[in-house]
């Protein structure tokens, strides 16, 4: 069993969806007996990643597989970045699809004025599997770039997905169909480079 390191339900169904053609049977932390709550103190994906997988795997003495992800604006000095799930604060107990429009309005409200290559954008995804001891074994990384439209369009997705445009489709990642946007997304991008490692280490273990 793969221990999906997120409870995330936007992202849990991605990773869900990515991994069902290999036979990997996985679940989320969520109602996850022993799952902790892990701080993240890195100042990257990658190492937010690695504390996320070496933490959960620690605690559940089970195989755990962690990704860290954002949006990256340069125009805006690489913000959200590492804080995109927070960028507009705290939740405050607020769920997650108020602070995700919270997010928004922020960003929109940070690029207001700005146009053309100012509105250039990427997103980024490091992840990674760590054995059951938390000895990381695996990492990979993916990016999907974009730009970032003058308002939200399709109702998809999660996060900041009404906003970003992917100029190949002109369209949103809020607009595209599910299994489009597993095949462009930086998360996509990421997992598929992981699976040969997934799929290796969790046969070796069985």
């Amino acid at each position: 069993m793969l221990v999906l390191g997120t409870t995330n339900q936007g992202k849990v169904r991605e990773l869900v969806d990515l991994l069902a053609p290999f036979g990997i049977p996985c679940r989320s932390l969520a109602g996850l007996a022993g799952a902790v709550d892990v701080e993240e103190t890195g100042d990257t994906f990658a190492a937010n990643a690695a504390l996320k997988a070496t933490g959960q795997a620690v605690a559940l003495g089970a195989w755990v597989l962690a990704e860290d992800s954002g949006l990256v604006v340069p125009a805006l000095g690489g913000a959200p970045g590492i804080h995109s799930a927070r960028f507009s604060g705290p939740a405050g107990g607020a769920g997650r699809d108020v602070v995700d429009a919270r997010n928004n309005a922020l960003l929109l409200e940070r690029l207001a004025g700005l146009d053309g290559r100012d509105r250039a954008a990427h997103y980024a995804c490091h992840a990674a599997l760590a054995d059951p001891s938390g000895r990381v074994v695996a990492t990979s990384h993916g990016t999907c770039g974009g730009m970032i439209a003058t308002s939200a369009a399709g109702a998809g997705g999660f996060g900041y997905d009404p906003l970003f445009v992917v100029p190949e489709y002109h369209r949103t990642f809020g607009e595209l169909a599910s299994d489009v946007k597993a095949l462009v997304s930086h998360r996509g991008r990421a997992l598929r480079a992981l699976i040969p490692a997934i799929v290796r280490h969790l046969a070796a273990a069985s």
